[in-house]
């Protein structure tokens, strides 16, 4: 790339580094790519000449910038807050996936979904001490339609960052200073782990639907347990005009279809039908194959728990007699329900 075109160094961990990539080569020097890994978005880089660095440390960020000197680092998609005495070594843009000022913070288009929002947004913004609080430079929203995936929205995010993220960071440096946020307009969203996607099902069908549709691809599923097994759900619906159930056990299935492949599954207030799922160790299958029994409940319940306290207990006990048959001094005692409190504390 030509020495005279502006410098810009990269900053991005996430699914929307690659659409940022796209837009500011086509404008800026991309002097360097901060990403770990070796995927396509590195890939495509290293392809472009763009040198990758893996370490994205505060430490190492600030020892980039100063060597590097560019004349904006552009974030889209990183974990940390940058602090003051990193951000006065140069003028830094983030790329924020939410209508700024509203959630501020982590896993922004998941948690509009899980919401129940009806839009979702994009907001550029200059860098400043203090989370996501920068001037607007460029803001967007994009509705959510009733069947959207978290995919669905990146996707729809990423194409509007392509187009936009080069002109707004170019506009920034030829002096757009962006209009300040409304700080009583604030609110937040945390870290999402794994573990949050564990599905409630007594709660309401369309909160799981929403749960489900939340965490597909990039992101690691929602999920239930299955026979005490992890299942993912990758693909399920609300069942509409369900028939009406006053007994209602939630988890508990209601109907499998082989020929369809769906498996329904009673909610706290509905019925949720699942399509697709996948077993902790084992491929995509429609549901059916593996929820089998209307007998069948989803979910850890203390009956399983205890069951396989049981289990372990039974175990033990036999190992225990066969050491002792041995002449050898068993190195753990059978868990009974005398140790429970102890194994709590």
């Amino acid at each position: 790339m030509s020495s005279e075109r502006t410098k810009v160094l990269l900053i991005g961990f996430g699914p929307t580094t690659a659409s940022a990539l796209d837009s500011l080569i086509e404008r800026f020097d991309v002097v360097g790519l901060v990403r770990d890994g070796e995927d396509a978005v590195c890939q495509r880089a290293q392809g472009l000449r763009i040198t990758v660095y893996a370490d994205g440390s505060l430490k190492a960020l600030d020892a980039l910038v100063s060597e590097l000197q560019p004349a904006c680092v552009v974030v889209s998609s990183f974990d940390r807050i940058l602090p003051a005495a990193l951000i006065a070594r140069s003028r830094f843009v983030n790329v924020h996936y939410a209508p700024l000022p509203q959630y501020r913070g982590r896993a922004n288009v998941n948690w509009a979904l899980i919401n129940g929002e009806q839009q979702a947004g994009i907001s550029i913004h200059t860098i400043v001490p203090g989370l996501d609080a920068g001037n607007i430079l460029y803001q967007q929203t994009i509705p959510i339609h009733d069947r959207d995936t978290v995919g669905d929205l990146y996707d729809r995010l990423n194409a509007i960052q392509r187009q936009e993220l080069g002109r707004t960071v170019q506009r920034f440096l030829d002096g757009d200073a962006g209009a300040p946020q409304d700080e009583r307009e604030a609110t937040y969203g945390c870290t999402r782990l794994p573990e949050d996607g564990e599905i409630d099902w007594a709660a309401p069908t369309a909160a799981i639907d929403r749960l489900v549709r939340a965490l597909t691809p990039p992101y690691p599923g929602a999920f239930t347990y299955l026979d005490r097994r992890s299942l993912r759900v990758w693909r399920a619906e609300p069942v509409r005009d369900a028939p009406r159930y006053v007994g209602r056990i939630p988890g508990r299935v209601v109907g499998c279809s082989k020929r369809y492949g769906f498996a329904d599954v009673l909610t706290g207030d509905g019925v949720l039908r699942l399509h697709e799922v996948q077993l902790a160790g084992a491929d995509r299958v429609c549901a059916a194959e593996v929820i089998t029994s209307t007998r069948t409940t989803l979910g850890l319940r203390p009956s399983d728990l205890l069951r396989r306290i049981d289990e372990l207990e039974a175990r033990l006990a036999a190992l225990s007699a066969t050491a002792a048959r041995n002449g050898v001094t068993p190195v753990a005692q059978p868990v009974t329900g005398h140790h429970l409190d102890a194994l709590e504390k």
